[in-house]
């Protein structure tokens, strides 16, 4: 069984990362419009996105950002970790298909609140930048080493 493992605050350090890689397909951009209401016709309509901006459907910005989260509560600092601030500027378009590696780098440690500032950055396969940003955390105090919860399957059906 995979374990969630933390950092505390007092275990992190400058400059320590901690990376995640994800491909989104159809299906996630499907899941997430169900999820957020967002049916925003340049996600999820082929032929509308072929006339906008970005000639082709592209995926949400804030499915991208959430792999930021994902980082942060699972992998650094991990379990116990509160999720207080977020900036984001989004840079390129993601694609259905593009492979994505999110790196959080610690940047800075506030220790009268055990706070903990992160450097966010999302770069496709080609290596361009298509999310950056900083993430401010309360970190856990307490070290924690949780079982990893299985993920739901969902089906997903036409409306």
């Amino acid at each position: 069984m995979e374990m969630l493992t933390n950092r505390t605050f007092d275990e992190l350090q400058i400059g320590e990362s901690a990376t995640l890689l994800r491909t989104f397909a159809q299906r996630d951009i499907e899941l997430f419009a169900a999820v957020s209401g967002d049916v925003n016709p340049a996600h999820v309509d082929p032929e509308y996105a072929k006339t906008d901006i970005f000639h082709g459907v592209v995926v949400h910005g804030m499915l991208g950002a959430a792999l930021i989260s994902t980082v942060l509560g699972t992998k650094l600092p991990g379990p116990g970790t509160i999720y207080l601030d977020q900036t984001l500027q989004f840079r390129h378009p993601v694609r259905i298909g593009d492979d994505l590696t999110v790196t959080l780098t610690v940047s800075e440690k506030i220790p009268s609140h055990n706070r903990v500032n992160f450097a966010c950055r999302v770069v496709n396969q080609d290596g361009k930048e298509v999310i950056t940003g900083m993430a401010t955390v309360l970190a856990p105090v307490e070290k924690l080493s949780l079982p990893r919860p299985a993920i739901p399957e969902v089906e997903l059906r036409a409306g």
